[in-house]
């Protein structure tokens, strides 16, 4: 299965081991996350220590373990798809608009995501956590 991820989900596995960490860490997932993602990552990362306890090089460390199983794809690959993203979802949340486009630009099954704000476009399926553990 292959799945565009939501940064909550990053953020999710990052502060704790949870189901979202222990799924990302399944050989049988292929993962996807725009570049612009690991901006908000490290812009977050001082909250996600205080969070979870973790010192940074803990959390860098995590984070590495987490990227191994992760595609990670460049902006440019992306962005001419936008502004048809923003035409999804943009009115509704515009954080979303890259992960619509991603999920617009290579073949996958759905974004893995806890944004209900998602569920508010139809061209893209949603998966939550819960409904993946069920499938597992």
């Amino acid at each position: 299965m292959r799945l565009v991820i939501d940064t909550n989900i990053l953020i999710s596995a990052l502060l704790k081991d949870s189901s979202a960490r222990r799924i990302l860490l399944l050989p049988f997932f292929e993962f996807y996350i725009p570049e612009f993602a690991l901006e908000e990552i490290e812009k977050h990362k001082f909250m996600i220590c205080k969070r979870s306890g973790l010192t940074e090089t803990e959390f860098s460390l995590i984070l590495s373990i987490l990227l191994d199983s992760i595609s990670i794809v460049p902006r440019s690959r992306v962005q001419k798809l936008i502004e048809q993203a923003t035409n999804l979802i943009g009115q509704i949340d515009e954080f979303d608009i890259p992960f619509v486009a991603l999920a617009l630009a290579i073949p996958n099954d759905g974004i893995w995501s806890e944004d209900k704000h998602l569920l508010k476009q139809r061209k893209i399926k949603i998966w939550k956590t819960e409904g993946l553990l069920k499938m597992l």
